[in-house]
């Protein structure tokens, strides 16, 4: 019995015997306590709750933005509508948390999310002392720095052209240490000017109060984009200074939901390597691959229903989200952010974008 019906019935006895025929009012006011979900697993809180809580940035251009309705949209935003669509069949029951590069970890760790989708690089020291796991890389990116082009940097300006500048950027995460180790790494000296989102490193560096704004080159793309400045700010080196592998982090020790995030991911990739779209999902041909009819539970052999999900699990991904490249093009490509000829490309064509089979 839960600790929420021990207490029910404490009290439900205590007030027959005190207080006669009030004892409807006491009954509603208790069970208005909250579920103990101890021994749950994380599958069957969310299940049990109707919805999913997805963390996500307080604005990242393309990954995530929330419109003037408060409707949320980005490549980020995208996952967590395709967790919700495996787990619900319904992309829309999905609860956002708009967390900072601080707040993020805590979250998550607190049991306030359920899975960070947030512009999060997978590094060792995540992996081993925050007690989280990372899913697939989703977007591999890489740390670049934006300048202005009257103050005389262009694409062509290497790390060691920041001397004695400002440089602004969030706090507490790996964009801070990599400047910092970079910079030292080729004698220069900069003034750091940590904040705590973004947005407000971006406000800085329009009011001059910085020279340099560095993160994930993505990111300087995006903003760059929406301020309209493509001719005045500059992105260098063209070679970023750091590998960021972007995707999804839950937390530790939780294998079935960590398997349900992962092929989450990898329907949509193994989804656009056969060219299956929310076009032709319906009229595409399954008896001719096998691998797709397992994976959408069209055929004998799906394995979803041992994780605890719907056969259909993933086909409700891609019939309601799309596949990685519809989520790719939709979200990145009014940025200027392509696939072709770089790390996110197909792994046929270059690219480090790749998903295990589905059997």
């Amino acid at each position: 019995m839960n600790k929420k019906a021990i207490v029910f019935l404490l009290v439900f006895a205590m007030v027959i015997v005190a207080c006669g025929d009030t004892t409807e009012e006491a009954a509603v006011e208790v069970t208005e306590e909250e579920h103990d979900h101890e021994g749950e697993s994380t599958l069957e809180q969310v299940q049990e709750r109707g919805f999913l809580k997805c963390g996500v940035s307080t604005g990242a251009t393309g990954f995530t933005e929330v419109g003037d309705d408060g409707s949320y949209s980005g490549f980020d935003v995208d996952y967590c509508y395709a967790v919700a669509a495996a787990v619900f069949g319904d992309y829309s029951k999905v609860e956002f948390k708009q967390l900072t590069a601080a707040e993020r970890f805590t979250a998550l760790s607190a049991g306030e999310i359920d899975v960070l989708i947030r512009n999060t690089t997978w590094t060792q020291s995540r992996d081993t002392e925050l007690g989280n796991d990372f899913g697939p890389t989703t977007y591999f990116d890489g740390q670049q720095l934006m300048g202005r082009v009257s103050d005389g940097l262009s694409s062509s300006s290497t790390l060691a052209d920041i001397d004695g500048l400002r440089v602004c950027t969030n706090a507490g995460t790996t964009t801070e240490k990599n400047i910092t180790e970079g910079a030292g790494l080729v004698g220069a000296t900069i003034e750091l000017v940590t904040v705590e989102a973004f947005s407000e490193a971006i406000d800085k560096f329009i009011a001059g109060e910085c020279d340099i704004v560095t993160t994930d080159g993505s990111g300087l793309v995006g903003r760059r984009a929406v301020n309209d400045a493509l001719n005045d700010w500059a992105i260098f080196p063209q070679s970023p200074i750091s590998k960021e592998p972007l995707g999804p982090t839950y937390r530790s020790n939780d294998s079935q939901w960590a398997d349900i995030i992962n092929w989450v991911v990898y329907a949509t990739i193994i989804a656009d390597e056969y060219g299956v779209t929310r076009a032709n999902i319906d009229s595409f041909d399954y008896d001719a691959a096998p691998e797709m009819g397992r994976l959408f539970g069209k055929n004998d052999g799906e394995l979803q229903t041992k994780m605890g999900l719907s056969a259909d699990a993933y086909y409700n991904v891609v019939k309601q989200i799309g596949n990685y490249d519809e989520i790719f093009s939709r979200n990145l490509n009014p940025l200027g952010l392509y696939r072709e000829g770089g790390a996110n490309a197909r792994w046929t064509e270059g690219g480090l974008v790749y998903a295990p089979p589905a059997r």
